[in-house]
């Protein structure tokens, strides 16, 4: 596989977890709000989170502001980590906040890299990132 079907690849992976994620939350809206206060965050953002995570997703599969897009996934996924999984008595818990973390890590290495070629950002000009 070349670079460019990679990113893509990589894109269409890290896009669709937030896809689902978030499609998966339209069935009770309400009670992924009861949950989001537990964190702190007022029960009133469930729909604009819910609307982020699937309009944020879809993007990145698509390839559109990819760098924007993926800084703004990558902070989502370091505050909501935090928030919600950072407890160092439950294993689990703490490996939900570094799987959280590895997926920043991931949201990043695109904000660096862009696209690729077979992106919308591509398509538009709009992205001057190194497509190998």
């Amino acid at each position: 596989m070349t670079n460019t079907s990679l990113l893509l690849v990589a894109r269409i992976l890290l896009g669709l977890l937030f896809v689902v994620a978030g499609f998966g939350k339209l069935g009770n809206v309400e009670g992924f709000g009861a949950f989001m206060a537990t964190g702190g965050i007022p029960a009133v953002l469930a729909w604009p989170v819910v609307l982020f995570e699937i309009l944020g997703g879809l993007a990145l599969i698509i390839g559109l502001q990819t760098r924007i897009v993926a800084l703004a996934l990558a902070a989502f996924c370091v505050v909501s980590g935090l928030l919600y999984h950072f407890d160092p008595a439950d294993q689990m818990q703490m490996t939900q906040l570094l799987k959280n973390l590895g997926l920043a890590g991931g949201y990043l290495a695109l904000w660096i890299t862009g696209a690729g070629a077979w992106s919308l950002d591509a398509k538009l000009g709009r992205d001057n990132a190194a497509y190998a």
